[in-house]
């Protein structure tokens, strides 16, 4: 039985962690968390009720990841009943200014970080009033507690709190993400931990597997909430986002094996360190030796534990994640081209994310693009000003992982890796001609010499080029309004071979077109000159899926409304391999081959012909 004096500590404790709820502020309607009232609690704190969790110190053996089994009991039991995971596991009682009218009072900042229904995994929890449940917590920086609430998400009544569940060191170094650098002998590996510069030195140990090791430091970067532009993240959604390092590895010998620890060296001289992890360092451009590259958007991110999140909408990405992580020894290069993790605000869901790539981002260099979830936020720049970022505009993305841009909040670049030259453009940005973006794409495709690397690739997020969405047909564009107009220009010009988008959650791919005419009847074994642009859809990585228009066009070979992603395969200077496979099995469900020499890049096709004269 509860004394009265634990009894009024509980309830002086949950009066500080009211939230406000908000009306959905993007365009996905799939906002599970967005939806609990809790504003409107009621403190039922009942002497019967009780919710335990155990294990209470997690991490002893250095995990970034465990499991806690919750036990409960609750004496008046519902159907509705459900669990919340809070971190930290006291919250505080600051007041968030309501910014726009998606923001309701009280305007109190805390709000779970998932939570699952009492009765998930025990289905006699209605007659019994008992239950237990299994959860998966990572280490983010502060510690948990975990509530049991009565009367559904609606009209939340708070029944009980649990003890608090910790990591051992919770600021310690995680989930690595490494990143080409601005050139191809350079490596960044970004991090994130919960240690200020006034509280330790950060630093990478590397160098070759099996050789000397030696230290890199690291930068450090933070943002506070009023960096943010906006509810959810600059109120309820807001989390402290901890600080996030990059080191630059720089001079590697290409195609070698390399070995690297994340530390942090604390002030009395202590040193943190991270487990060890291994990367393969890029080829040198023109390099003539198999390369390997996947390719996808909006893959977001699920709970292994089938807990509901914010913005609970991509159950495919724990598929895509896990066929890229048994495919891992057969990758070189990862591109998530937007749409990168939904959090869409709610900060907490950037390391949610961060933990869930890590076998990837920390083995290959997992690249990113600007999406609208990522970007867009009216009046601060964005082309679209839709509230599709959660009011984080930009920062999360910009901050969280590194891209080899001039400018990161600008967020376009190109990356060299072998025979590859790729050349990411930022659709949340204007892109028309005579923009600076349109000048940076041209560069790109100009600049690269096509008899070292042959295999142009254009990537953005919002589909430039060709789609037979239902949106999209809809508009009569079969594209993002204005997308190809200007662009289609320089597709041409410099023969870029595929453009592949995100955005439209499906698959689908064109043949070579230009100007809405196939100018190669091949489907599958393409052989010389493509006289056009391949444009493929790509942006089934894992959010809720998107229909087609019931509608054929003479340009779309080949549609799927399935999670996926793409792979390509260098095999040399004159062979790819384009790969499509289903997250749910890993096969191959669309492919296609180009074989061709030099000459035939070099050769003219319509509106691609270099000035000429018939002086000899």
């Amino acid at each position: 039985m509860m004394g009265a004096g634990m009894e009024k500590s509980r309830i002086l404790f949950f009066s500080l962690f009211i939230v406000a709820t908000f009306q959905q502020a993007v365009s996905d309607d799939h906002q599970h968390l967005s939806k609990l009232a809790i504003h409107n609690t009621i403190f039922d704190l009942d002497e019967g009720a009780y919710i335990k969790a155990t294990p209470n110190l997690l991490g002893l053996k250095g995990q970034n990841t465990e499991w806690v089994t919750l036990q409960y009991s609750n004496p008046k039991p519902t159907i509705d009943d459900w669990i919340g995971v809070f971190s930290p596991a006291n919250f505080s009682a600051s007041t968030c200014p309501s910014e726009n009218v998606h923001v309701n009072p009280p305007l109190l900042c805390s709000a779970p970080i998932k939570y699952q229904y009492a009765n998930f995994s025990s289905h006699d929890y209605k007659n019994t009033g008992k239950g237990s449940l299994k959860l998966q917590l990572i280490n983010q920086r502060s510690d948990f507690s975990f509530a049991l609430f009565t009367g559904g998400l609606t009209n939340p009544k708070l029944v009980a709190v649990s003890n608090k569940v910790s990591f051992i060191n919770p600021n310690a170094p995680v989930y690595p993400r490494l990143a080409q650098g601005k050139t191809w002998n350079e490596i960044t590996v970004t991090w994130t931990s919960g240690y200020g510069i006034n509280e330790a030195e950060p630093f990478v140990e590397w160098g070759p597997k099996g050789g000397k090791l030696v230290e890199s430091p690291a930068g450090t970067l933070t943002f506070d909430r009023n960096t943010m532009c906006g509810a959810p993240a600059r109120t309820v959604g807001w989390r402290d986002p901890g600080y996030i390092h990059t080191s630059f590895l720089k001079e590697l010998w290409p195609n070698r094996e390399y070995v690297y620890k994340l530390g942090h060296r604390l002030f009395n001289g202590t040193i943190i360190w991270s487990q060890q992890y291994q990367f393969k360092a890029s080829p040198y451009p023109g390099q003539n030796s198999l390369q390997r590259v996947i390719i996808f958007g909006d893959m977001g991110k699920a709970e292994a534990d089938g807990s509901n999140e914010y913005n609970d909408f991509q159950r495919g990405s724990l598929n895509t994640t896990k066929q890229i992580i048994q495919d891992l020894k057969d990758i070189d290069m990862v591109f998530h081209i937007g749409d990168i993790c939904y959090a869409n605000g709610y900060l907490s869901q950037w390391d949610q994310f961060t933990a869930q790539i890590e076998p990837i981002a920390s083995t290959v260099p997992y690249m990113t693009a600007s999406g609208n979830h990522e970007r867009d936020w009216p009046g601060t720049g964005s082309f679209y000003g839709t509230l599709d970022s959660g009011g984080e505009c930009g920062v999360l993305a910009q901050t969280m992982f590194y891209v080899p841009a001039e400018n990161r909040e600008k967020f376009w670049y190109s990356v060299d890796y072998g025979m590859f030259r790729f050349c990411i453009a930022n659709t949340e940005l204007d892109w028309r001609k005579g923009t600076e973006q349109y000048e940076f794409i041209e560069k790109c495709f100009a600049s690269v010499d096509r008899q070292k690397q042959p295999w142009l690739i254009f990537l953005a997020h919002r589909v430039l080029g060709y789609s037979t969405a239902g949106f999209y047909v809809a508009e009569g564009s079969f594209e993002e309004p204005m997308g190809r107009e200007d662009l289609q220009i320089l597709w041409q010009k410099y023969k870029v071979d595929i453009a592949m988008y995100g955005h439209v959650h499906n698959y689908e791919r064109s043949c070579p077109v230009y100007q809405n005419i196939c100018t190669n009847k091949e489907k599958h074994n393409y052989k010389g000159s493509l006289d056009g642009t391949i444009h493929v859809v790509a942006g089934g990585g894992g959010a809720s899926l998107a229909e087609f228009a019931p509608i054929n066009t003479t340009w779309s070979i080949f549609k799927d409304h399935d999670y996926g992603f793409v792979k390509l395969t260098a095999f040399d200077h004159s062979n790819l391999l384009f790969e499509y496979k289903k997250s749910s099995d890993g096969k191959v469900y669309d492919s296609f081959r180009i074989s061709r020499d030099y000459r035939d890049i070099l050769a003219c096709t319509v509106d691609s012909c270099p000035s000429s004269t018939l002086a000899s």
